[in-house]
């Protein structure tokens, strides 16, 4: 796997290094080509066939030279190329090549670059071309047959090759849709979460300045750092959206378990009571994971502070085998009036982008309102 991942990833090296500088990809294909039209030119050559003379080479050179330009002009090329060749064939006696190098190349980048009206112009082109070639040539129906072939086989792969970049592009969105929706999701967490506690925290704090003034400089104090944690996060996600040569801000890393302390004393500085267990064997969980244990609390906790009315309310972890188990349980006023809304929808999805579920509905004996999250973990225990 080792070897193989190198493998891959220098390829995929190559291939950006190619995409960026394809003036110099196509300079090497040139010289690629010339160099095995040359092996006829230097290879010990019979006294009964065609002398391998200055001139010759210099011609044979004269229709690998257009190559350089064969994405810029692919059909114009092509026709370069068989004007060359024709008069390589009609001017001078020299050697001949086992295979129409340039020809194919020309063939194969129209059909993977240009436009329906140019690969049905390089069809009738081919049809034409071919048979005249074989004509001044062998005039052999066995080559006839293999250079119709093999300009056909170039063709094909030609086509291939556009079809494999046209399915890579609409990956390429597909995956960029993806991760834009992700990122909304997490800025909608970010929001929320951030707004409710504020706002819940500032409408209790007049009240507290009058009866508990040590209280309200708590809530203050929670407003203030709940806005600050809202700010950076916001800034990491917009840095991922932008564009372009603009600096992407740097990508901190995901909140984890880890963090999970952190959001339940923020939420507590708004009045309400958290509890939080776990139980089980704590498990190492991957990144991704915890970061969306991480995002299901933060949205239901979430869902409590805006919605529930609820005095207290719990969170519990559950780590058996193989599986995490996440409930947050409050005693407010349950279903009927609770949450909804992309909130749980959030939750649903991020549990289902690990092979997880996620359910909601009231709470132990009717009361209040739960969320449950089963999410599959790896079976290694912190420390073994």
């Amino acid at each position: 796997m080792g070897i193989r991942g190198d493998v891959r990833g220098g390829w995929e090296r190559a291939r950006t290094w190619g995409a960026a500088n394809p003036w110099a990809v196509d300079t090497g294909i040139a010289l690629l080509v010339q160099a095995a039209m040359t092996m006829p030119f230097v290879v010990p050559r019979g006294p009964d066939l065609e002398p391998a003379t200055w001139p010759a080479y210099g011609l044979t050179t004269l229709t690998v030279v257009p190559l350089v330009w064969r994405r810029r002009a692919p059909l114009t090329v092509l026709l370069a190329i068989l004007a060359a060749s024709a008069l390589y064939k009609l001017a001078l006696e020299g050697p001949g090549q086992p295979l129409p190098y340039t020809g194919l190349v020309g063939v194969y980048t129209i059909a993977a670059l240009s436009p329906g009206w140019k690969r049905l112009a390089t069809a009738g082109l081919i049809v034409v071309a071919v048979p005249v070639s074989v004509w001044l040539n062998t005039q052999s129906a066995r080559e006839l047959t293999f250079s119709l072939f093999v300009f056909g086989a170039a063709y094909v792969f030609g086509r291939l090759t556009d079809a494999r970049q046209r399915a890579q592009r609409v990956e390429a969105e597909r995956a960029a849709a993806r991760e834009r929706a992700r990122i909304a999701r997490e800025m909608h967490d970010v929001l929320s979460h951030a707004v409710s506690l504020m706002v819940v925290q500032a409408e209790a704090g007049p009240v507290a300045v009058r009866a508990a003034p040590e209280r309200a400089e708590a809530a203050f104090e929670a407003i203030s750092e709940t806005g600050r944690e809202a700010m950076v996060q916001l800034r990491q996600m917009l840095g991922l959206l932008r564009e372009g040569g603009e600096t992407v801000a740097p990508r901190e890393p995901q909140p984890d378990l880890a963090d999970l302390p952190g959001l339940l004393e923020r939420v507590r500085a708004g009045g309400l009571t958290v509890g939080y267990a776990t139980e089980g064997g704590v498990r190492a969980l991957p990144a991704a994971t915890g970061a969306s244990v991480y995002r299901i609390v933060q949205e239901a906790l979430t869902n409590v502070v805006k919605h529930a009315r609820a005095r207290t309310v719990d969170v519990r972890l559950a780590h058996a085998d193989g599986v995490l188990r996440v409930t947050v349980t409050d005693d407010g006023r349950g279903p009927q009036g609770g949450p909804g809304g992309h909130g749980l929808v959030g939750i649903r999805e991020r549990a289902a982008a690990h092979g997880g579920t996620a359910e909601t509905g009231p709470g132990p004996g009717g009361r209040g309102f739960e969320v449950r999250a089963l999410l599959p973990v790896p079976c290694t225990e912190v420390g073994t």
